[in-house]
């Protein structure tokens, strides 16, 4: 069996204050949706220093950002579920 990715979410302060508790079921919810718990390892990471691009995600050696409740199915479906799949 391979090998689990990190899937990193930001929970630093500034990503605390922009809702990053909002963003952490749904994205539990997507990595479920997608059969991707083989494959994927989510994580709470402390800040990513990228603060001003709003919540942030990193899988392997790229960058999410200006992740938000509102839009975090639709990034996690255009720009996240590629570079796992």
């Amino acid at each position: 069996m391979d090998e689990k990715e990190n899937l990193y979410l930001c929970m630093g302060s500034a990503c605390h204050q922009l809702g990053v508790y909002e963003v952490l079921p749904k994205i539990q919810e997507l990595i479920s949706t997608y059969n991707l718990e083989d494959k994927v390892e989510l994580k709470g990471s402390f800040c990513l220093e990228t603060c001003s691009a709003g919540i942030v995600m990193k899988f392997k050696d790229k960058f999410f950002v200006n992740i938000n409740a509102n839009n975090v199915e639709q990034k996690f479906k255009q720009e996240i579920l590629p570079c796992i799949q």
